[in-house]
């Protein structure tokens, strides 16, 4: 008997096909999540709050690090969650959450202990809010077109960053830093409605034949795997020289004389590369090596964060975000993928959240790091950036390391089996 046709499969490419709809309730969640709104307003809250309490830059930036560091210890809890249960379970009440603390920041006193708690509370929400928590309903609905799929809900990312920083800074220079934070709490909740009302995995029985339940690799095979190191160590480096650039680069830049607005602006910039670049990254890994479309990408990062260097004009500026943009925000769309390929589904969410804790242990380092040698130096003097640059290119070569071949993956307890689950995905 000549077996049926996945559904999955045949319909994908059309409009009518209701993954979209979650793609598009995806897409939403992600612009309003932690990914676009903290990482990407941190810096505009830098200069106001020294000002206001006369806190330093390093003890401001521990506070983002402190919120990468708890994503860290939480993402792979969060993966056996979103492994277990509906998304919706999980992604809903951290919404919520994430949404009241952010505004809270509106009421800010002298102390910067509360500060830090908030933060706290932040990075515990982060990845139930951001594309970690999305990513895994994606792929019960995408085979053929995964790789733009992923890009997709991404773009919702680079959608938040062009439009938050200038925003932000619009609301500190013409009202204050408290109605900015209060500001973006609201725009935190605005993902709720629609992942309420479409957000769900596709049901198994439409999305694979009875027969095939998810494939991939196990946990402790997946860590054995060379493969699943060298991701981890690409991600801690880029994400050490990225969030230690990210959390200062509006003071960075105002420092090089350009302006607070101009500065904001460049951020968008960033966001708007990251977008274009996202769509056709999604688009190139669907057809040719996604590793070696990775070392371009955190090859063009490091450019972005050496121009960022020596940065004293807008245009400078702009060029800089913009390569950045592309760089980085592509390079977060090909790691799932990656994952994917590797190891299959099965234990998707919970190896993507190790990768998380590579990433929130780079991310979290990187700010106070630079922010104490900033501190020690009393300006950012190129060098010290120069100094992120060179760790971004490191990441870039190690990114060489990763083997092309489709079925170069670990070994489970069959390796023909494992071969199936790698083709299947």
């Amino acid at each position: 008997m000549k077996p049926a046709t996945n559904p999955q499969v045949a319909d994908e490419g059309s409009l009518l096909y209701p993954g979209w709809g979650v793609a598009a309730a995806a897409f939403v969640g992600v612009m309003t999540s932690f990914a676009p709104i903290i990482p990407y307003t941190f810096s505009l809250f830098v200069n106001p709050l020294h000002t206001a309490f006369g806190w330093q830059r390093e003890a401001i930036g521990g506070a983002f690090g402190l919120a990468a560091i708890t994503c860290a210890l939480v993402s792979p809890g969060i993966g056996v969650l979103l492994d277990r249960f509906p998304p919706r379970r999980i992604i809903l009440p951290a919404i919520v959450i994430f949404a009241v603390a952010l505004a809270s920041l509106s009421r800010l006193g002298p102390h910067i202990l509360r500060f830090y708690l908030t933060f706290f509370v932040l990075g515990l929400m982060a990845n139930g809010t951001a594309q970690f928590a999305y990513t895994r309903t994606m792929l019960t609905w995408f085979r053929k077109h995964r790789g733009f799929a992923l890009a997709l809900i991404l773009t919702g990312s680079g959608v938040g960053s062009i439009l938050y920083p200038p925003l932000t800074q619009w609301v500190i220079s013409h009202h204050s830093w408290r109605s900015a934070y209060l500001l973006l709490g609201g725009i935190a909740i605005l993902g709720f409605p629609l992942t309420a009302l479409l957000l769900r995995n596709r049901p198994a029985a439409a999305s694979i034949p009875e027969h095939t339940p998810p494939s991939g690799a196990s946990v402790g095979a997946a860590l054995r795997s060379a493969a699943f190191w060298i991701l981890a160590v690409i991600t801690i480096l880029s994400a050490f020289s990225e969030n230690g650039l990210v959390t200062n680069l509006a003071a960075i830049l105002t420092e090089h004389r350009v302006s607070a607005q101009m500065a904001a602006f460049a951020l968008s910039a960033r966001g708007g590369a990251g977008i274009v670049a996202r769509l056709g990254v999604g688009l190139l890994v669907d057809r040719f090596s996604p590793q070696r479309i990775q070392t371009v990408v955190l090859s063009l990062a490091a450019i972005g964060t050496l121009v960022l260097a020596f940065a004293a004009t807008p245009a400078s500026a702009f060029l800089g975000t913009t390569l950045l943009g592309i760089g980085v925000g592509s390079e977060a769309d090909v790691a799932p993928y990656l994952l994917a390929r590797y190891f299959g589904r099965k234990h998707f969410s919970v190896l993507y959240g190790l990768t998380w804790t590579a990433y929130a242990i780079g991310g979290g380092m990187g700010p106070v790091v630079f922010g104490h040698f900033c501190d020690l130096a009393g300006s950012y003097q190129p060098r010290l950036i120069v100094g992120l640059a060179i760790i971004a290119f490191a990441s870039a070569a190690v990114s060489l390391l990763l083997r092309s071949d489709r079925n170069h993956v670990v070994e489970s307890a069959s390796s023909a089996s494992m071969a199936s689950a790698v083709r299947e995905e």
